[in-house]
């Protein structure tokens, strides 16, 4: 965007302008301005100086068509700072919150400047005053919020065709990207903690190198900080509260330009890696009845938000609360949805990322009537030709009734996987009765997924993310440790299936730190050979750690932060190259990211069967075996030779055998024979990290048999097979 033309004072003039696009618009000769709302009178756009400080114009939008208004204001450039202006009833019974002493952001504005300052002028009603909400405050907000900017949307990208990895060789890698380049010592120091410190090569480069296809950022869309946390000292680190769907978040940027994420989304191209967006449209930082009025809840409150039914209950004066934030978005408005829809769109079109992970994903999918994977946000999306084409990933769950959908979204979507996280975490912690589920977890989650056409890369597997314990704080602490996030150590899940290896916390005790190091090795190999899409959390690689807090939301500092000097020791040195060694195997066998659900059918023309699951024996594992609580040691052999598609025709792929011992003690395993003849050659053991670093395995001679050291995974891969 270029710089604002001089307006202060200056008389503006206002034309008819286009219902369409929706926001604000640089035509060349000037700016047309568009705001849906069905409820309002009158809508102003309000024009402030460069700095956002002073008003120096006004104009009321002249036209209303299809319940939008619009105006076309001649003379306006890139760089123009406005806010709207919104009359109407203020009727909080019936829904209605109109303050047009309340300057808000246009939900359509591309850029933002200027933060939220918290002051009872925010809020629609007098804070303080008896009748609560019911009030009506006549203070301005305009000197305490952000300002919209006109933008202009030129750039020159040197990468234009899309990466479109396929969602087999997909591995996500979730990160901060403030904490993630905060502390780089690869990063100039003024970039850092910026999109332009994370378009750095030295920043790209690694990632790509370890074996990632797609960074998943946390939000990055405009958001704000609640008073709450400011008042503590803290702030929101995470994102989870936006405001402005179609706006960079300021603080990420180095200066003024949306060119610099657009640079970014280049540089990561072009080194081959996707960027996918956590994006938060199911509430909004406005809250409920108490909350400030800074944007949706003054332009049209009835349609933006679902309100409690009018009756016998506390109607429409009150907000559904499906996210546990206040309010809900209200995406069975046709104009709502159309917002998401078009902001979705923009993301992909106008800043080419490749994809969304969708947090809060069930509300997105709730009708009235409850979850609905045929409601108007998926349908729009399976069917819309721009969404239909990148990755869409949902988190399936919420608070609201029904709120668990894991395996319920329809086809086309991929989703976040808890239970394998679970499953993994209980299996080597060692809780009993966990082998059957570790099996579905192992081969796609079939009985959550397997329908309907779905694949196995449907199940998005993770062992951490950024809510919950890190790897390494999961083999490090029994119990949370909040008491930085100053609620008394009551926020975040207490129930986290971690195990501590038998000291909480730091410790110099060498047999400590071994199981440790070892129990983040097994927990990364059961990940990275399973079926299914792995995620990995940025710095998981290296045992990064948040000391124990399991809930870091409110926490911008060394908590959160990635460590790169701990990157950089021996025991951050070894975990890497592990995980790279993992990923790099995944690559080479196809076996271990097959297109199609394991069955265990036998394809009698091929004399092989896809799948086979065996004891330490070398039988097949029955039903009796599943069931007893006590079996912890299993392995799982797949077959290379097994068709890849409906077609009987045999694959040529490498077999390999995973052995898992999740008993303390080493457990002795018969091999069965490689399919096709040849010899098994070990390829990882996670006992031993640096096996296969240097080479290919251990292949000396016939293996048939293997002593499996307690807690640890195996693998071996077929050589010298026909």
């Amino acid at each position: 965007m270029s710089s604002q033309a001089s307006q202060a004072s200056q008389t503006l003039s206002v034309q008819e302008g286009s219902p369409h696009p929706l926001g604000s618009t640089f035509t060349g000769d000037g700016v047309n301005f568009a705001v849906f709302s069905a409820h309002a009178t009158r809508v102003d756009v309000c024009i402030f100086d460069e700095a956002g400080s002073t008003e120096t114009g006004c104009v009321t939008l002249p036209e209303y068509t299809d319940e939008i208004w619009h105006g076309f204001v001649p003379g306006l450039l890139p760089g123009t700072r406005y806010g709207l202006r919104v009359h109407g009833p203020y009727e909080p019974g019936n829904g209605h919150r109109f303050n047009h002493h309340k300057l808000l952001l246009d939900p359509y504005a591309k850029a933002h400047m200027g933060v939220l300052k918290w002051a009872p002028e925010v809020f629609g009603y007098t804070v303080g005053h008896p009748d609560g909400d019911l009030s009506f405050d006549e203070r301005d907000s305009a000197p305490f919020v952000p300002k919209c900017v006109v933008v202009d949307s030129r750039f020159e990208w040197t990468q234009t065709d899309r990466l479109r990895v396929p969602w087999q060789e997909t591995v996500f890698y979730e990160t901060h990207l403030r904490g993630f380049t905060i502390k780089h010592p690869g990063i100039p120091e003024h970039f850092r903690g910026t999109f332009a410190g994370m378009a750095c090569d030295e920043v790209l480069r690694p990632i790509r190198e370890l074996g990632i296809t797609s960074v998943e950022l946390l939000p990055v869309q405009m958001f704000v900080t609640q008073s709450y946390l400011e008042e503590k000292g803290l702030g929101n680190y995470w994102g989870y509260d936006t405001l402005g769907f179609f706006a960079l978040e300021q603080r990420y940027m180095d200066g003024p330009h949306i060119d610099e994420f657009k640079h970014m989304v280049d540089r990561f191209h072009a080194h081959g890696l996707e960027v996918i967006l956590d994006v938060v449209y199911n509430h909004t930082p406005e809250g409920n009845e108490l909350g400030p009025t800074l944007s949706f809840k003054g332009i049209d409150n009835r349609s933006y938000y679902r309100l409690m039914p009018a009756g016998d209950g506390p109607g429409p004066r009150y907000y559904v609360n499906d996210t546990g934030t206040g309010n809900t978005v209200n995406l069975s408005h046709p104009r709502v949805l159309q917002m998401v829809m078009d902001s979705l769109r923009y993301w992909v079109t106008e800043m080419k990322v490749d994809g969304f992970r969708f947090d809060l994903a069930t509300i997105l999918a709730r009708e009235p009537d409850g979850f609905d994977e045929g409601g108007g946000f998926l349908k729009s999306c399976r069917q819309d030709p721009v969404l239909s084409s990148v990755k869409l990933v949902a988190e399936p769950w919420d608070i609201g009734p029904g709120g668990y959908q894991v395996g319920g979204f329809p086809p086309g979507w991929a989703e976040w996987n808890d239970q394998f996280r679970d499953t993994v975490r209980a299996y080597w912690k060692g809780d009993e009765g966990t082998a059957a589920q570790l099996a579905q977890r192992l081969t796609g989650s079939a009985d959550r997924f397997n329908k309907r056409g779905r694949r196995p890369w449907a199940s998005v597997n993770f062992i951490s993310a950024h809510d919950g314990f890190t790897l390494a704080d999961t083999t490090s602490y029994n119990d949370k440790h909040n008491e930085a996030n100053g609620e008394d150590n009551r926020d975040g899940h207490s129930d986290n299936k971690s195990w501590n290896c038998g000291v909480e916390g730091p410790t110099d005790d060498p047999a400590v730190l071994e199981l440790r190091a070892r129990q983040q090795r097994n927990m990364l190999a059961t990940l990275l050979l399973s079926q299914g899409t792995p995620m990995l959390l940025a710095g998981d690689e290296f045992g990064r750690t948040q000391k124990g807090n399991n809930n870091a939301y409110c926490q911008d500092n060394e908590i959160s932060w990635l460590d790169w000097q701990a990157a950089e020791t021996p025991a951050g040195r070894s975990l890497r190259a592990f995980t790279a060694r993992l990923l790099a195997l995944r690559r080479e066998l196809p076996v271990l990211r097959r297109n199609r659900f394991l069955t265990g059918h036998f394809f009698e023309e091929l004399a092989a069967k896809d799948s086979t699951w065996l004891t330490p024996a070398g039988d097949e594992m029955q039903p009796a075996h599943w069931e007893d609580s006590h079996t912890r040691s299993f392995a799982l052999l797949l077959d290379g030779r097994a068709p890849v598609s409906a077609l009987p025709v045999a694959a040529h792929d490498v077999s390999v055998l995973v052995l898992l011992n999740g008993w303390q003690e080493p457990v002795p395993f018969v091999l069965p024979p490689a399919p096709g003849g040849g010899n098994w050659q070990l390829r990882i053991d996670t006992t031993d990290p640096a096996l296969g670093n240097s080479g290919d395995g251990d292949s000396k001679g016939v293996i048939d048999r293997y002593v499996v050291t307690g807690r640890s995974v195996v693998l071996f891969a077929a050589c010298g097979t026909t």
